[in-house]
């Protein structure tokens, strides 16, 4: 098992930056204003050859009424006594603060190795703060930048110096945890249920709406299969969101959408499938997720069985490319019904990673087409061929059929609602692809067309042609234009016989003899000389 630091301090510090510096992902929001950060978050990281288990945790307040404050302090309180090394951060630019003292002192009872740190030490302001943080009493303070990546070495070593007497116990790796995204609109109950899930009241609740900003993983074992659970931010309309840091806290909600395996979309029973909630639903589909759909505070619905019913029909009428999802009623505050929700998820989990045999398949194909034939396009009908599944997680399946780019969305639709049906896959996201499998491969553009074939003079062999061509790609500008431009000289033919002289109105040349005459060829090819044929007798 890791080692575990619990970076705390007071707000601003530079707390979550550090976290995402030795994490090495970008995974608590960082902002300029204070107090962003508000739950306890955990990571594995390191630095040097040492693995670490960080806990991120909200600006300690010195504060004990009812309010938010005091909340987040209590969230940092319970990381303390989790951390096997604490490490305190102030700011070196601002020096130390009153409540850098106070906080001091609440570390001294803690009994566990305190490291100093005096962040934001990249400038010559910051030595005065440096210097003060001595006064704290936690030895010698070590100037680090979070955000430059300065005095990391340092840091190095003093928590290998820190982390001499700890015993690290070393476990077995976990099996891979199926990842649940909680996701809906700003308060909707999610922190509340996870809480309800868990036994422990791990995450920041309160009636006040928007309390969640960071998206929070809870790792959590149930009936002996590994779970983690994701806290995500509410997530109001687009237009809606202005701010910077609602935007980024939009942005992880996304994010821990796309890297979940099951999303719970949790609603008000009041207000369920509204704009949002079907914004939301519609987006999980389009990520290929398993969706259980929760409606939230049933506790306080007079009117339960026919509330439910009302509601499996705005579902099933709204969103019917996931029809048949599954829905759970609950009230996280109460407990009331909170048991059927995991195995609902695990339900769902298990029909995402389905895969059906090609056989099974094929025999369905043959009897979805018997009873509903592909129309015919242009007169002619579109043959489906085979079906096989290429992925899971969500079912991917593919289609080879005849002129595959005229099927029909209608019909893509009742075999994509057929296939749901009869393979009994209700809620899970399916992906068919159409492929056509009887293009001719030897077409021009096919796979085996090879080089496009000469379509000049029929006498002309296509393999002198390409010669010639390869000839004249070697010779320069200049040369090639020449070439082109060149006058053909009529051919002087010597006294011997020529077969292109037989034809009839071919030119005939005239070479001088040896004694400066002219003599005379025949359009046989013979020399003709001055002797004079005798008659015939």
């Amino acid at each position: 098992m890791p080692l575990k630091l619990a970076i705390v301090g007071r707000p601003n510090v530079g707390k979550s930056t550090l976290f995402n510096r030795l994490v090495g992902k970008r995974l608590a929001l960082v902002d300029d204003r204070p107090g962003v950060t508000r739950d306890r978050r955990y990571a594995e990281g390191s630095i040097g050859d040492m693995d670490l288990t960080l806990i991120d945790t909200a600006g300690y307040e010195d504060v004990s009424d009812d309010s938010l404050e005091s909340r987040m302090r209590e969230q940092t309180e319970l990381a303390l006594e989790d951390g096997d090394v604490i490490l305190f951060m102030m700011d070196a630019r601002e020096g130390v603060t009153s409540l850098d003292r106070i906080f001091a002192e609440r570390l001294r009872k803690q009994h566990k190795p305190v490291i100093l740190l005096a962040n934001k030490a990249e400038s010559r302001e910051s030595g005065g703060g440096v210097g003060e943080a001595h006064a704290l009493g936690f030895g010698e303070p070590v100037a680090i930048s979070a955000e430059h990546g300065e005095g990391m070495a340092d840091l190095y070593a003093a928590i290998r110096d820190a982390s001499v007497d700890i015993f690290v116990e070393e476990i077995d790796e976990p099996d891979k945890p199926i990842r649940i995204a909680i996701i809906g609109r700003p308060n909707a109950g999610k922190s509340t249920l996870i809480n309800r899930l868990i036994g422990e009241d791990r995450l920041l609740t309160g009636p006040e709406a928007g309390i969640t900003r960071d998206s929070i993983s809870v790792d959590w074992e149930y009936e002996g299969q590994n779970i983690r659970l994701v806290d995500t931010a509410g997530m109001r309309r687009k237009a809606r969101v202005q701010e910077k840091l609602e935007k980024l806290s939009v942005a992880d909600t996304i994010r821990a959408i796309t890297y979940a395996e099951v999303v719970v979309l949790v609603m008000d029973k009041d207000n369920a499938f509204d704009v949002q909630d079907l914004q939301l639903a519609d987006l999980v589909e389009r990520e290929g997720r398993a969706l259980v759909y929760v409606a939230a505070k049933w506790d306080l619905e007079d009117q339960p069985q026919a509330r439910m019913a009302e509601l499996k029909h705005l579902a099933d009428d709204k969103l019917p490319q996931l029809r048949g999802a599954p829905f759970v009623a609950l009230s996280a505050h109460s407990g009331r019904g909170v048991d059927r929700l995991m195995p609902a998820v695990l339900k769902a989990h298990e029909t995402w990673s389905v895969k059906v045999k090609t056989k099974d398949l094929n025999d369905w194909l043959a009897l979805a087409t018997q009873r509903h034939p592909p129309p015919a396009v242009d007169g002619k009908r579109i043959k489906t061929k085979y079906m096989a599944q290429t992925k899971a997680r969500p079912p991917t399946f593919v289609l080879f059929a005849s002129r595959a780019a005229s099927l029909p969305e209608h019909y893509i639709r009742y075999l994509t609602n057929s296939l749901r049906e009869s393979f009994d896959l209700p809620g899970t996201p399916l992906r068919l692809t159409i492929k056509g499998g009887s293009e001719n491969p030897y077409a021009s553009g096919g796979a085996k067309s090879g080089p496009e074939r000469y379509k000049g003079d029929a006498k002309t062999a296509p393999r002198a042609v390409r010669k010639k061509a390869e000839e004249e790609s070697h010779l320069p500008g200049k040369a090639l234009e020449q070439k082109k431009t060149r006058v053909a000289k009529p051919r002087i033919i010597g006294a011997v016989k020529n077969s292109a002289s037989k034809k009839a109105g071919s030119s005939v040349a005239v070479q001088k003899g040896a004694r400066g005459g002219a003599r005379q060829v025949s359009r046989s090819g013979r020399v003709r000389t001055g002797q004079k044929h005798l008659p015939k007798k």
